[in-house]
């Protein structure tokens, strides 16, 4: 069933807005993939980590540590982990040692 966009309401509150519940499994129940890419980043190398399902203050955590862990900078947007630099190899090594189901995909 469609849900109608409210696109101004004058009286009455808000109607309630359903969040979607996060589901945060156990690291070897994901599949991560980690690729390397330049698109959309004035040619600098980027390592992007994608397919979480964990809550973010999680994937916040997860971040720091791995970016302490390569000794480079990085952020989390939208789910995804992007870390400078190409470090394929050394995230699939990190994120395997933490029982995650990594795979290293795209050229």
């Amino acid at each position: 069933m469609a849900r109608k966009k409210i696109v101004y309401q004058e009286f009455g509150s808000a109607p309630e807005t359903e969040t979607p519940e996060i589901v945060d499994l156990p690291p070897n129940q994901q599949n991560i993939r980690i690729q390397s890419t330049r698109s959309g980043r004035k040619g600098k190398t980027v390592t992007v980590i994608t397919g979480f399902q964990h809550a973010p203050a999680t994937l916040t955590k997860l971040t720091k540590q791995l970016k302490n862990k390569c000794g480079a900078g990085g952020t989390l947007k939208d789910g995804v982990i992007e870390i400078q630099g190409d470090r394929r190899k050394q995230l699939l090594e990190l994120l395997t040692q933490q029982g995650y189901k990594a795979k290293i995909s795209g050229g």
